[in-house]
Order: structure tokens, then sequence, then C-alpha cells
């Protein structure tokens, strides 16, 4: 492959690869942000929005209904046969009606009298082979049950939809937050495996030394080399739990996977605790899920208000205006000849009478949807009782746990640090050093374990008083 050859193909794998590498962004995010960009870019709550912004073009089509219809026409047509009319023959009893009272007689001296037969009848044609129409109409809508109740029901059905956005946005809200601090007590735990894959090789170099100089047995090397081993591959399995988490969250955000992601927040005991005592203070309406059926069980009454509507009247007014040619042959633009118009007004009354119970029936099914809506909205007020219950004793018991597994935490690593000062002067063995570090990694893990558990608590019992 000549030079040339090769810069014509690195060139062309830099320009195919620049897409890629101008989709791609960078972000550096707080749980809140994190959240807030979530809101605005999951697909699902794009479609909710959309279905809001249906929402409101299909009020305006309701809105139209009750505003003046308009419209006009013009109509053209060419009989090539003008339709055929039988007329009755109305001609010949007169004819003969005259020559009976006259007493005029045939040939023969007998008066002439009509012919005993059945009723005649003689084609006619009437009108012209070319005709034109042009009208304007308009018709306005005085009052029709369904259009007055639908117009009532705008503001309300609006607002449903707006709800439904706002309890996706709770739901995302909480995943978002949940996988973000998942992810950073996988990178913290990370960095503490870390640290202690540090503090092992340290210790296992030392113990080669005192090895090699007889101090030591083999078996206390071994002993080290297999909790570095166990070590490596806990981080190193800890590592694809942080990735698949960051995945996970960059999904839950909306973000392609393409783009990277720093997560800026920290982790602590206060910022778990924050806050809790000013969430005191609770109403059902607080929950955008109350508010949802609230919103509902008003449109039901509207519902079962339009069936019982149902029985009145439609009242609409109108207006038309046309204009009329009749010509022989195709001359509509001669000014000479004249149009001939038709200008009418009047009001149309349409009553409803029996429709075989169905009206009746549609009463009946409004009003048993919304007494199931009734029932709904008592079951959900139980259930938030009960969710705002079980968040309370799941977050104090999640706080006395977190507590703790710090204090544990805490007395581990001073054990760990007057192991490794005795072992260092001396005083102490290298199993107790080994041990003594193992206790230590298993209360962080059980301190960070507690310290998801109440940040999960602390989402969960937010999110059942509505204030997430």
């Amino acid at each position: 492959m000549t030079h040339l050859t090769r810069t014509l193909c690195t060139a062309l794998l830099l320009a195919l690869a620049q897409p890629a590498l101008q989709a791609q962004k960078s972000y550096v995010m707080t749980a809140k942000e994190a959240a807030d960009h979530a809101i605005t870019h999951v697909a699902a709550l794009r479609n909710l929005r959309i279905d809001r912004d249906l929402r409101e073009s299909q009020n305006r089509e309701l809105t139209g209904q009750a505003y003046p219809q308009m419209s006009g026409s013009v109509n053209l047509q060419k009989f090539f046969a003008i339709p055929v009319t039988l007329l009755p023959d109305f001609i010949t009893p007169q004819v003969y009606g005259v020559l009976e009272k006259k007493g005029v007689k045939d040939g023969s001296g007998n008066p002439i009298q009509a012919p005993k037969t059945d009723p005649q009848f003689f084609p006619a044609q009437f009108g012209v082979p070319w005709q034109s129409n042009a009208g304007f109409s308009v018709q306005q809508l005085l009052f029709q049950p369904d259009v007055f109740v639908g117009l009532q029901a705008r503001s309300g059905a609006l607002r449903l939809s707006e709800l439904n956005i706002k309890v996706m946005e709770d739901s995302v809200r909480s995943n978002v937050l949940r996988t973000y601090y998942g992810v950073l007590i996988a990178e913290k735990r990370r960095a503490l495996l870390s640290e202690s894959i540090a503090r092992f090789r340290k210790l296992y170099l030392d113990q080669e030394k005192l090895f090699a100089n007889g101090f030591v047995e083999r078996l206390d090397l071994e002993k080290t080399q297999v909790g570095l081993n166990n070590l490596v591959t806990a981080e190193s399995q800890l590592a694809g739990f942080a990735r698949l988490g960051l995945a996970s969250l960059k999904f839950a955000m909306g973000l392609s996977q393409r783009d990277t992601l720093l997560l800026r927040d920290s982790l602590s005991t206060n910022m778990v605790k924050a806050t809790l005592l000013e969430a005191t203070d609770f109403r059902y309406e607080d929950r955008n899920e109350m508010k949802l059926i609230n919103t509902a069980t008003d449109l039901q009454k509207l519902d079962l208000a339009r069936y019982r509507l149902a029985y009145l009247p439609t009242v609409a007014a109108f207006w038309s205006y046309n204009r009329n040619a009749l010509r022989q042959e195709f001359n509509f633009f001669n000014t000479d000849l004249k149009w001939f118009k038709s200008n009418v007004a009047g009001l149309s009354v349409s009553v409803p009478i029996f429709d075989g119970f169905q009206r009746q029936q549609r009463i009946r099914q409004a009003r048993l949807r919304l007494e199931k809506t009734v029932n709904d909205r008592k079951f959900l007020e139980e259930a938030i009782d009960f969710q705002r219950e079980a968040a309370l004793v799941v977050l104090g018991n999640a706080l006395t746990s977190l507590d703790v597994q710090e204090r544990n935490m805490r007395l581990a690593e001073k054990v760990l640090q007057t192991t490794r000062r005795k072992y260092e002067q001396g005083v102490g063995s290298s199993f107790e050093v080994l041990q003594a570090d193992q206790d230590f990694q298993t209360a962080q893990g059980n301190y960070f374990q507690a310290l998801y558990d109440a940040i999960n608590a602390r989402i969960g019992y937010f999110r059942a008083l509505g204030k997430l």
C-alpha cells in the first residue's frame, strides 16, 4: 500500500467517524439535574405531552362547532337527455265534455261521448340542457346537549392530560434518583476496594521480604495472595456493575449510550437526613394521583350530565342564498341573461322522541362509571395512607441501620489501623491484619448497603408525601 493510498484511507475513516464523534456529548450533573433532564427527554413523557397537545387541538375542534358554519357551493350540469315526465291526458276529457254539452252529434246522428277507456298519459320534458347553481349558506348551532357539555369539559380534559404527565414525571424522577445514587455507591465502593487492593499489595510485598529472611511462612504469603485475588475479582465485578448502572441511568434520563456522563453529587449520612423534619405536613391533594382522580371524577359527572341533557332538543338557525341559471346552451357568462335567486332563513329544532331506551341505558352506564371512580378515589386514599405509614417505618429503620453501620465501619477502620501498627511493630501477625482488613471491607459493604437503603427510603418517603 502506497503512502498516498494510506493517506486517502485514513481521511475516509476520519470522515466516516466524524458524525459519530459530533453526536457524542458530555454531561456533568447532580441528581436533581439528572432528574430534570429526564423530565424533558424521556420518550414516554414526550408522548404524553403530544397527547396533551392533541387534547388541546380536540378542544379547539369542539369549540369550532359553536361557531357559525359557513359553506359555499357551485354546480354545473349538462343534461344530454332531459328527464321525461308522464302527464295525464287532461285535454281529451275537456274536448269531449264541450262536445257533449253543445249536443254535437256524429254522422249517424248519435251524440258524441267520451270513449270508455283507461286514463291516457303523454310524455313531457321539463327543463333545459344546461343548468348552474351558485350559493352560500350559514348555520349557527344554538343548542346541542353534547356540544354544550363538551365546551364545559374542555379545561378538565386538558388538566387530565397535564396530570397524567405529572404522575409520569414522579415515576421518572424516582427512577432516575434511585439509579443515580446506586451508581454513586457502586463507584464509591469500587474506589474503596482499590484502596484495599493497594493495602493488600503492600502487605504482600512486605511479607515477601520477611519470607525471604525466614520470618514468615509461605502459608501466610499464600493467604495474603488469596485475599488479594478475591479483592481484584470483586473490584472487576463492581466495575462492571457500575458501568451497567451508568448505562441504566443514561437510559432512564433519555441520553444516548455514546454520551459521557459524570456524577457531581457526593454521598453522606447528612445528605440522607437533610430536610426530613421539614416534610411533616400532608394533604391528599399533594399527590398528583389524587389530583388526577379528582379531575377524572369531575369529567365523569359532566359525562353523566351530557347523557341526561340528551332528552333536550337540538336548536340551530340557518340562512342560505342561491342563484340559479337555466340555459339552452353554454352561455352562463352572458350578462344579458338572467340568474334566478332564492334567499331563505329559518330555525331548525330536532326533538328526540323515542330511541328504544338507549339514552336511559347510557345514563345508567355513566352513573356506574362515576360510582367506580368514586370507589377508586376512596381506595387511593387508603393506599396513600398505607404508603405514608410504610414509608415512615421503612425510613426510620433505614436511618437506624445507617447509624449502626456507620459506627461499625468507623470501629472496623480503627481496629484495622491498630492491628497494622501492631504488625509493623512486630507484636502482631499477618493473619490478624488480613482478618481486620476483611472485617473492615465487610463493614464498608454493610454501610454502603445501608446508605443505599436509606436513600431509597428517603425517596419513597417524599414520594408518598407528594413532595419528591
